[in-house]
């Protein structure tokens, strides 16, 4: 926190509900979810439904215009006098959406008094930053899972960055690299910096100190130790939550370098009121249709910027889809992007032909199969067993039943693929 900018900082923690536990009884947040693009797929995140009862991040009953979001302020401001803190923290990440920008400078001309803060993943936060402060925005929300990209890449799936996916270690190094530049330029900006870290069991749990560790040293103020939350639909859906117990030990440990936030409730992204007492179903008249308490809604999401498709295919002459998955000796690559299709090699597994058809060998087999064809992002095959679709889903790659023309069967599983992802990520 830059020193010039600290008493009036200070004086904005009073009333900000997030970073002051003493706040959070008094004063409330009013989270605008305008904000439906991701750049990234985190493997506890999914977006694909919302009910009214349910809170958590990233789930949303609507998406407000920058517009639309000022009216309903107008509105809640009536019912809700204790209101301080305008928050986009989504329903995708709020950097990857310019709605985000022209939301922060309506609210702000219209009100001024009230605190302005954005959560993000910290993807495009480097470059945002200069936009941000001169939007008047002074309290920063970076969730940072991990500060080694080993790590890393086994909590995300992958990015899309600068009009390229990523995936494994090279999509982790990208995003981990934005999200400490990000902070420590935010910080030296005279902003508040929030850290969350998702605690993982099994996969980052013992990391976070060093992640604490590294939030300090960047600028940040204080870091908020969040629970893995295993959502169904997704890569850690089978994962166990941590308990209070080894949480409360974690956030013991890491006081010793950055200071604790012990209060959240990890809100939704339509979240209104105070901390722990959502009201957000309350105004969804007021937009949106009412609905009975329960009712699933499906929100469209979409993932940021055009997306080139990695697919291999079991064909034997490059025309026609008619291999068994478990049958093929090699399966042909294909890029395809905005109906283009373009050869890009092949992925050979004729290696595996003479194991048997059953056993623990055959299972090997699978393991082997698509471990090769790691970094497709969908396979098309006549046919699939079950221990293939586990061992392909495993990967993060769609398995596609198809047969016929090659080039057809790819535009069809191009659509099922931005499908699958964006129920993903709505």
């Amino acid at each position: 926190m830059n020193k010039e900018n600290k008493p009036e900082l200070q004086a904005l923690l009073e009333t900000h509900p997030c970073y002051n536990e003493c706040a959070h009884r008094k004063f409330a947040r009013m989270h605008l979810p305008i904000a439906p693009k991701c750049n990234i797929q985190c493997n506890f995140c999914n977006r694909k439904y919302d009910c009214t009862n349910e809170s958590r991040p990233g789930v949303t009953s609507e998406i407000l215009t920058p517009e639309e979001a000022v009216e309903k302020i107008r509105y809640v401001r009536t019912k809700v006098p204790y209101l301080s803190v305008i928050g986009i923290a989504g329903p995708g990440d709020p950097l990857a959406n310019e709605e985000t920008f022209r939301t922060l400078e309506l609210v702000g001309k219209e009100f001024p008094d009230l605190t302005l803060c954005l959560s993000t993943n910290g993807l495009n936060l480097p470059q945002s930053v200069d936009r941000l402060k001169a939007l008047n925005v002074r309290f920063i929300t970076v969730t940072m899972n991990a500060i080694d990209p080993e790590v890393g890449a086994k909590v995300y799936d992958f990015v899309h960055y600068e009009g390229k996916n990523y995936r494994g270690v090279e999509a982790a190094t990208i995003l981990l690299r934005n999200q400490q530049e990000g902070i420590r330029r935010a910080a030296e900006a005279g902003m508040l910096v929030k850290v969350n870290s998702v605690l993982i069991p099994g996969i980052n749990a013992d990391h976070i100190p060093a992640v604490a560790k590294r939030a300090k040293e960047l600028g940040a103020y204080i870091i908020n130790i969040l629970p893995l939350i295993p959502v169904p639909g997704t890569k850690f859906e089978n994962l166990s939550a941590p308990t209070a117990k080894q949480r409360r030990e974690l956030q013991d440990m890491c006081e010793v370098d950055i200071r604790q936030m012990r209060h959240c409730r990890q809100c939704r992204a339509d979240a209104i009121g105070l901390l722990g007492e959502d009201r957000s179903a309350e105004f969804a008249h007021f937009t949106c249709a009412a609905r009975a308490k329960g009712e699933e809604v499906n929100v469209p999401l979409e993932l940021e910027g055009s997306t080139k498709y990695r697919i291999a295919v079991a064909t034997s002459d490059g025309r026609t889809v008619d291999q068994h998955y478990g049958h093929a000796e090699r399966f042909r690559v294909y890029e395809v992007e905005a109906g283009r299709i373009e050869e890009a090699g092949s992925v050979n597994v004729s290696g595996q032909m003479e194991v048997p058809l059953f056993g623990p060998d055959h299972r090997r087999k699978m393991v082997v199969t698509a471990e090769r064809l790691r970094g497709m992002d969908a396979v098309i095959s006549v046919q699939y067993g079950d221990p293939a679709i586990g061992e392909l889903r495993e990967r993060g790659i769609i398995p596609i039943e198809g047969h016929g023309d090659v080039h057809e069967a790819l535009r069809q599983a191009a659509d099922s693929i931005y499908k699958e992802r964006a129920a993903t990520f709505g």
